[in-house]
């Protein structure tokens, strides 16, 4: 679901990660019709770098 939003509303995923900030100037650059490609690409890499901490986080939190 949040690969969609990624997708289609790219700052919107930032918002649903925990990262306002990146959201606000992902919504600056999907303003233009050039940027939103670019915003897009960044929000599914940022969504992945998500997914990553978290399996990481969850992985060290069960050893210790």
């Amino acid at each position: 679901m949040r690969l969609i939003i990624a997708i289609l509303l790219p700052f919107l995923a930032f918002f649903t990660i925990g990262r306002p900030v990146a959201g606000i100037i992902c919504l600056i650059l999907q303003v233009t019709l050039i940027g939103w490609l670019p915003a897009a690409i960044w929000a599914v890499y940022a969504l992945g770098q998500y997914n990553t901490d978290r399996k990481i986080s969850e992985a060290l939190g069960n050893r210790r």
